[in-house]
């Protein structure tokens, strides 16, 4: 694959072992869509989306893409003449996103493992996506000193918009992050003996979320409550759009220490607190239920 898109190689990687029992041995001039409708069906029968699906049917375009347009071999003549047309799916039965309840988060959380529950409490405190948490580094922590605290200044190449994506705290996140400080020298998050994670959504998180009766909640699910959290204390969309990490034309890292405190003043209105606890009124259909030091970046900027 090429390399402007080196974030991205995970998930090829995991879309080729998928597709490789049912066109592995073909050569590329066979593989179409016609070759690729066994794949379609098997993944349908395992009870995959059309948007999971998907996914995998873009990897595979993408490499027939590049075959017919910018690999050539000795002679200096793309592999393929041309690219055959691949159809995605329609993403009909795409599930809706559900936020949480703080009744459903405690259930939830208070069934997973400890290293696990510590990322989904961060996780649903800062609206981060699954691998901005995974892949977390203490390198990536700048200090604010004016106002006593710090955040994360996640790098481009690991957000899904690549563009560098600011991570406020509140004080549930903090305190997050204070019980992992000296596991890992590099990484933040880890689990037995200081190995780094690479997921949340593991066998563990799953059978957690059967176990609390909540078997339609994904991991994403944790951002879309933050989000949804942050719209009913009355967050404006602006400032919602930066804390969430959505691209917006901005240059979302030059932030004067004043404009981060009121970043950080918007996310501690959807921190736990006890008796305090922000309330969120959801209306949800019932069917919907079975459907180590701190460290300095040069390039960040705060003014």
């Amino acid at each position: 694959m090429d390399y402007q898109h080196k974030r991205s190689i995970g998930r090829y990687a995991q879309s080729l072992k998928i597709l490789d029992p049912h066109i592995g041995d073909l050569p590329l001039r066979r593989v179409h869509q016609g070759t690729l409708e066994s794949f379609i069906r098997y993944r349908r029968k395992q009870g995959m989306r059309a948007n999971t699906i998907n996914r995998d049917l873009a990897v595979v375009r993408r490499i027939l893409t590049l075959a017919a347009r910018l690999w050539r071999d000795d002679s200096g003549l793309t592999w393929l003449e041309t690219a055959p047309l691949l159809q995605l799916l329609d993403c009909d039965d795409a599930r809706k996103p559900y936020p949480l309840s703080w009744d459903e988060q405690s259930r939830l959380f208070a069934r997973l493992p400890e290293h696990l529950r510590e990322m989904a409490l961060f996780k649903v405190n800062t609206g981060t996506r699954e691998q901005e948490v995974t892949c977390l580094r203490w390198n990536w922590e700048v200090s604010i000193p004016e106002l006593k605290t710090s955040v994360f200044v996640v790098p481009g190449g690991g957000v899904k918009n690549g563009e560098d994506r600011l991570v406020v705290m509140n004080a549930e996140a903090r305190a997050v992050i204070n019980r992992q400080r000296g596991r890992n020298a590099e990484y933040v998050f880890t689990y037995s003996k200081g190995r780094p994670v690479d997921r949340i959504n593991t066998k563990a998180w799953r059978r957690a979320r059967e176990e609390a009766g909540l078997p339609q909640v994904r991991v994403h699910d944790l951002k879309h409550t933050f989000g949804r959290r942050l719209r009913a204390k009355g967050v404006s969309h602006e400032t919602r759009q930066v804390l969430l990490g959505h691209k917006n034309g901005q240059i979302t890292t030059h932030y004067s220490a004043a404009e981060v405190g009121e970043l950080i003043e918007a996310v501690e209105k959807v921190s736990w607190s006890g008796s305090s606890a922000p309330t969120l009124t959801l209306i949800k259909n019932e069917n919907s239920r079975k459907s180590p030091a701190i460290g300095r970046r040069e390039n960040v900027k705060l003014v």
